[in-house]
């Protein structure tokens, strides 16, 4: 690490802060205009290789998450909730990938990248507005899972088309909510420099590193509103998986145990490595961790567990590889007529 520290203050000292000027708290300050990501430049030896590699996963990414969400949209065989929520979940990758993912592929192809205040503050907003909403849709896919195994009576009562919509909605619009104020409160601060990110994106700790205003308030507002959206939903789908464990464990026949227990098993592994990386990124203090440890783990939940869920799903679940194969199928007849 001490090895990077010269490399790093020459990377620091070849940008100009900006080009204007403000009084803040009585002084004239330089404030400014454009921040520079460094992405990976520990890297930059094998920037060819990890550039094909990041974009090939990107493209699977987006043509897996795609596929679901288009499949869960024409197919008749997968009006169920949990292929509803499913295709929402999708949704959110879409959005998590396409914000990161082509201008991390910037910074490993030129070494560094350069872009606006404002844009760098869009980026935050759209990760927390994808990250946020996941979160909730993965307690609502818990939720529904548990309903299907201790409820199993009332289920279609209780998750009718009406109610899944509600839920999906909250889901959205307490994401979209929780993002904005924290976008609000950040947009309102000065930044005075240095104007580099060691970061392949536009992540809140960072970009407060560099306000020369007081963030007290913006760090108070992720406690009491951004932090609980995370801990929350994992209390909660921890408690359904119990309800959910209990059950299972008192079904007679062990055929009946594992097929109860596969219905769950593909949400189970999503939530797994979701919350796996989030709870060690931004729960567990951070020291000790070096900067590239800080970025690996943020490559999991931003490039591989987006890819991870179209590929769990799909293996994992019937209903949805019978569901390809028929539109694959129809599509090739309307070619042969």
């Amino acid at each position: 690490m001490l090895k990077n520290l010269p490399e790093m203050n020459n990377h620091i000292n070849m940008y100009k802060l900006a080009d204007s000027s403000k009084v803040i708290n009585g002084e004239n300050q330089t404030v400014i205009e454009e921040i520079i990501l460094l992405g990976f430049h520990a890297l930059h030896g094998f920037k060819i290789i990890c550039f094909l590699l990041f974009f090939m996963l990107y493209i699977v990414t987006l043509t897996g998450n795609m596929t679901i969400t288009a499949l869960v949209s024409v197919s008749s065989n997968l009006r169920h909730p949990m292929f509803f929520f499913l295709g929402h979940l999708s949704a959110t990758d879409i959005i998590l990938t396409t914000n990161i993912v082509p201008n991390m592929l910037g910074t490993i192809l030129r070494e560094r990248v350069s872009m606006s205040l404002a844009a760098c503050i869009v980026q935050l907003q759209f990760f927390g507005i994808s990250v946020g909403t996941e979160c909730l849709l993965l307690t609502v896919m818990s939720y529904d899972r548990y309903l299907a195994i201790c409820n199993p009576l009332h289920y279609n009562t209780i998750m009718n088309f009406k109610h899944c919509v509600y839920l999906v909605v909250s889901c959205w619009l307490l994401g979209i909510l929780t993002s904005l104020v924290t976008v609000i409160l950040v947009s309102r601060l000065h930044f005075c420099g240095p104007n580099v990110i060691d970061h392949f994106f536009c992540d809140l700790a960072p970009l407060l590193q560099l306000s020369c205003s007081d963030t007290s308030i913006v760090q108070l507002e992720n406690i009491l509103l951004a932090t609980p959206l995370t801990l929350f939903p994992a209390i909660i789908i921890t408690a359904t998986y119990i309800a959910i464990f209990i059950a299972i464990l008192k079904i007679p026949s062990t055929s009946g145990r594992q097929k109860t227990f596969s219905t769950c098993s593909s949400h189970l592994a999503v939530v797994t490595s979701f919350y796996g990386t989030l709870v060690t990124l931004y729960v567990i203090p951070a020291n000790g961790q070096s900067l590239n440890a800080n970025k690996v783990l943020s490559l999991l939940y931003t490039v591989v567990t987006p890819l991870f869920n179209p590929i769990i799903y799909s293996l994992r679940n019937k209903e949805i590889r019978v569901a390809f194969n028929k539109y694959v199928y129809s599509r090739k007849r309307l070619k042969m007529m």
